[in-house]
């Protein structure tokens, strides 16, 4: 008894844990896409400032002189000098400001610890036609320096004539600063990268990570921003990457984030520790419980467990039990009470039996041999064939089949090959019948054969296809009937007749809702008796649609969750 409850309390406390931890695991994703999207934001705000700082020269004072050919060049030289120091001075982390002129004249102002041929391998070209593929923001190396680059072509508005080419170098100073907030610089890893090409612009690691970081799990092909994540390792740990993505001006920004699996299974300790605890506590309180309450219950359940053996063993009757009012007398009142019922159905349901079996003998006596009426149809297909007349012999030998597969009453379920054998037979005969107006097709899944269906619910949808198709329709039809089992067993039957109305559909579907076996004086009969006989056979395990399209295609489905016993029987053909 003791097992039969902490074992599921136990298993349900695993269960939980799992479950909470997946929680808390989500929540720390979406928590940290939250706060990578405030990362974003202020990293877009910073290329704000450079970017107005970048363009601050045409509200300098003087522009106008300057931006005029005939300017002294003196007077150019000082405005441009001037302009260069006080970009320079501005913010802390700027490292190199470079002016080139539409003329070719270059003049800078930058750290003096930077030599001048050190300069030139970061700084642009001075061709003018080069400028044009230069990015507006990009990622140079200084020495062992990473620097952000921001290139801005300066032009004489509103005219389109080109003055030149400012490029302010910043370190990434103020980056790192906006980023301490975002990470935890002692569990988790920061990446930074720009431009399509994925330049890594900030890493708060030593290592550098593979170019396909990005490349493998981000696209970002367009200007929509995006958040998600993916499971990888780094560094040799197991963990979870959280990135953002973005533009800016047409720069594409992505942030990313990695964040250990250690890191989240402290997280989720700490926040499980207590419940697990209260839990284990509640476990104590009910196994002493458990010792309490057994002592008390023993002697009516060992006479509740008597009373079902004797149901076990087919003895109804049933002694009284005595007048507790707690729980277990309820219990065994209410077990007494179910035996009393059970007794009452099963007699009526043996009288109910005794009935159809004699409706049956009526029935069979008022019937043709089965066996005579096969017999003289397998005579005339001698005689037929006798006379060479195959194709009559032929057509003889299925209704032969037809008539012994429908007057079998001895089996109320078959394989489905055999209701396909049967549907075989029909469609031949009908296919005869109607000659070049009918053309059908059957396919299945050769792991469908086995499955064990009610006997005689392929041939009603069939004749209902061929009555609508056919007879009440264009004069010509196909039927197409497609069985697959991958794991559900699905049967479709369509064709293309006249179809079904939507009305007339929805008054089909409130009619199965019933549950209720048609008479033989109401519509659809066939179709919704084939519904009903599979709703009673397989319960909810069975469901159905239908679709129309008139002289299109009308195609009704049905859905069987087969058991795994239903499902693999031998075939007794």
């Amino acid at each position: 008894m003791l097992l039969v409850t902490t074992i599921p309390f136990i298993l349900s406390n695993i269960i939980s844990y799992r479950s909470s931890y997946q929680s808390l695991q989500n929540q720390a994703i979406d928590l940290n896409r939250g706060t990578l999207l405030i990362g974003m934001e202020n990293m877009k705000k910073y290329l704000q400032e450079l970017n107005l700082l970048s363009v601050s020269w045409y509200s300098e004072e003087g522009m106008d002189a300057f931006s005029r050919k005939n300017t002294d060049v003196y007077e150019r030289f000082t405005f441009i000098q001037r302009n260069l120091s006080e970009l320079y001075s501005r913010r802390h982390e700027i490292k190199i400001v470079n002016f080139y002129g539409a003329d070719a004249e270059q003049q800078y102002e930058t750290d003096d610890s930077i030599s001048y041929d050190a300069l030139g391998t970061v700084l642009p070209s001075a061709d003018t036609r080069q400028w044009d593929r230069l990015p507006g923001y990009e990622v140079r190396q200084l020495g062992g320096e990473r620097l952000l680059a921001v290139h801005k072509k300066l032009i004489d508005y509103p005219k389109p004539a080109l003055l030149g080419l400012l490029s302010i170098y910043v370190s990434l100073d103020e980056i790192e600063s906006l980023n301490q907030l975002l990470f935890d610089p002692s569990l988790e890893t920061m990446f930074m990268y720009i431009n399509t090409d994925n330049q890594l612009l900030y890493t708060s690691s030593a290592s550098l990570p593979s170019q396909t970081l990005t490349g493998e799990n981000i696209a970002a092909d367009n200007n929509t921003a995006k958040q998600g994540y993916w499971f990888g390792e780094w560094e040799g740990k197991q963990g979870v990457y959280v990135y953002a993505s973005d533009h800016y001006l047409n720069l594409p920004l992505t942030i990313i984030k990695f964040i250990p699996s250690t890191a989240m299974n402290e997280s989720a300790r700490q926040t499980l520790s207590r419940p697990i605890a209260i839990q284990l506590v509640a476990l104590a309180c009910i196994v002493i419980l458990a010792f309490v309450l057994s002592y008390s219950t023993i002697v009516p359940i060992k006479r509740l467990v008597r009373s079902i053996s004797y149901v076990e063993l087919g003895i109804f009757d049933i002694a009284p039990t005595g007048t507790r009012q707690d729980e277990l007398g309820i219990l065994e009142r209410r077990f007494e009470l179910m035996v009393h019922n059970l007794k009452r159905l099963i007699i009526n349901e043996y009288h109910q039996k005794l009935e159809v079996s004699t409706a049956r003998i009526k029935m069979l006596q008022a019937q043709i041999n089965p066996h005579f009426l096969y017999n003289a149809l397998q005579s005339i297909s001698t005689e037929a064939m006798r006379h060479q007349a195959e194709e009559v012999s032929d057509r003889i030998t299925e209704l032969g089949f037809i008539l012994r597969y429908s007057m079998d009453m001895t089996k109320e379920t078959v394989p489905l090959e055999q209701e396909l054998n049967h549907i075989g037979h029909y469609l031949s005969l009908q296919e005869n019948r109607f000659r070049k107006k009918l053309t059908y097709q059957i396919s299945c899944d050769p792991a469908a054969l086995s499955a064990i269906v009610p006997k005689m619910i392929l041939q009603p949808i069939v004749e209902n296809s061929i009555i609508h198709g056919i007879e009440d329709g264009t004069g010509k039809g196909r039927i197409e009937v497609d069985i697959t089992r991958d794991p559900r067993l699905v049967i479709s039957i369509s064709d293309n007749g006249k179809g079904m109305k939507p009305e007339e559909i929805e008054s089909m579907k409130a009619r199965y809702a019933k549950h209720k076996v048609l008479e033989q004086d109401e519509g659809g009969i066939g179709l919704m008796n084939v519904l009903q006989r599979l709703w009673l056979q397989f319960g909810e395990d069975f469901q159905w649609d239908l679709t129309s399209l008139p002289y299109e295609k009308t195609q009704i489905r049905l859905m069987i969750h087969l058991k795994e016993e239903e499902g693999h029987e031998s075939i007794d053909c």
